[in-house]
């Protein structure tokens, strides 16, 4: 790795077909040599496949993978021993895999679920600070999926709300956080 260069962590946010995705690939592409993508979608259907193919397709050959749906931490502790840049593409997916593991009794529970988003948040965070400290890269993508009416069904109101404050927790710790609209990005933390 570069030793002149100094890790970080950035957040691209946006809504549906922003171009987020796609800026932050560029970003890790201008922000080191040996690039992680760190993927969190399960493939069940169709419509799914058709995504993950758009997304591979972009991604050049030389990337390296880790296919991280839970307890994705590891794969970025994993891919900061060999990668001077990791994108992780998407928290909002991340969050979505581990609310769709849970039972009945344990959706009961809101206010549980908001501390175990948390603690996944924070153990992301924690091994991303790690990896930046090694002077990598690490840029998160995920969602603005608040911005419309309150959903009429309990856990698409509580998918929508740990989604938000998980974007919340990692803005806070990035040192650049940008906004996606229409494809063009914004670092709306510099006017914070």
């Amino acid at each position: 790795m570069d030793e002149e260069k100094k890790g970080k962590i950035v957040l691209v946010t946006g809504g549906a077909r922003s171009g987020k995705s796609t800026f932050a690939e560029n970003l890790v592409a201008q922000s080191g040599k040996a690039i992680a993508y760190i993927a969190t979608s399960q493939i069940f259907d169709e419509e799914m496949q058709f995504r993950v193919e758009l997304h591979r397709k972009r991604r050049p050959a030389d990337w390296q993978t880790y296919e991280a749906p839970f307890d994705a931490q590891r794969a970025i502790e994993a891919a900061a021993q060999q990668h001077d840049a990791i994108l992780f593409d998407c928290i909002t997916i991340y969050l979505s895999n581990i609310l769709c593991q849970l039972g009945e009794q344990e959706l009961a529970k809101p206010a549980q679920i908001y501390a175990l988003t948390r603690q996944k948040i924070s153990q992301l965070i924690a091994a991303a600070q790690a990896a930046a400290a090694q002077g990598a890269v690490v840029v998160f993508v995920t969602n603005e999926v608040g911005a419309g009416i309150v959903p009429e069904n309990k856990l698409s109101r509580i998918y929508r709300d740990i989604s938000g404050l998980a974007n919340q927790q990692l803005a806070k710790e990035a040192a650049e956080v940008y906004a996606v609209i229409a494809g063009i990005p914004v670092n709306i933390k510099a006017f914070a």
